[in-house]
């Protein structure tokens, strides 16, 4: 079956009666796989706080600079990829590949619109891999085991954590799926934490009607910037540490520069 026939299966599955997650973060990011319910549910979030699209493109604009420093500056060459969101352009494989065609890259969501999405679209270059598990993040024994099909975890990985630990209420829960994620890790690897704060109190209200409105059965919780910072506890934070997003190492973006309330941080692990 051809990626074409792939994604037309995938569309006629695809329920567009209700608001959906990741089709309204796809809206924001400006990507094409949303709908006009997604598109109307995100613009009342926009209402009450309009920089959540900033920090929606600020985000995707950070995955691109954060694994070409992996790939390229760190020589990292597996990527560990929690909380994928539906795929748009420059995909964390697609970007790693273009370093390093070898680079082995393994997504992880429990969405089913995603995983669809994902196996239709998220194709490997010959040399690398590309892989696709179905787990929550709360369950990190189930993602090792999927994830050491196709990585080698006696050697660096990088864990890509965007957006993620946010959908865990219980920041406890968070702080121990992440401990046992790291704890598998090699020396050398890398861990990547992206994550919306408290600081900005219209942010707070839109988060509240998002997760009203999203469909998603994974509320998001804002972290505090010390909550955020302590999940890198125990590793040695790449320069400049934990900053917003729009920050950690900035270069030339259509988006206008700035702060926003997203945090992001790279540590690695000795």
């Amino acid at each position: 079956m051809g990626d074409d026939d792939s994604a037309r299966q995938v569309g006629a599955r695809i329920d567009t009666s209700v608001p959906h997650s990741a089709r309204i973060w796809n809206y924001w990011v400006g990507g094409k796989d949303n709908y006009q319910v997604d598109r109307e549910a995100g613009d009342q979030v926009k209402e009450v706080f309009p920089g959540i699209v900033d920090d929606a493109r600020h985000t995707r604009a950070f995955l691109a600079r954060v694994v070409r420093y992996l790939a390229g500056e760190a020589g990292i060459r597996q990527f560990l990829d929690i909380g994928t969101g539906l795929p748009t352009a420059d995909n964390t494989h697609e970007i790693a590949q273009r370093v390093a065609p070898e680079s082995r890259i393994v997504y992880v969501d429990n969405d089913p619109l995603v995983l669809r999405h994902a196996q239709a679209l998220l194709t490997s270059t010959p040399e690398g891999a590309c892989d696709y598990i179905d787990a929550d993040v709360c369950n990190p024994d189930l993602i090792l085991a999927e994830a050491a099909k196709t990585l080698d975890f006696s050697r660096p990985i990088g864990l890509m954590m965007l957006g993620i630990l946010g959908n865990v209420p219980d920041y406890e829960e968070a702080q121990a799926a992440l401990k046992r994620l790291l704890d598998a890790l090699p020396s050398g690897s890398y861990l990547v934490v992206n994550d919306g704060t408290t600081t900005d109190q219209n942010r707070n209200e839109a988060v509240r009607q998002f997760n009203e409105n999203s469909g998603s059965p994974h509320p998001y919780t804002n972290r505090s910037p010390e909550q955020i910072t302590a999940y890198f506890r125990g590793l040695d934070l790449v320069e400049p540490g934990v900053v917003p997003t729009s920050t950690w190492r900035p270069d030339p973006s259509p988006w206008p520069p700035g702060d926003v309330a997203v945090l992001c941080g790279v540590g690695r692990k000795s």
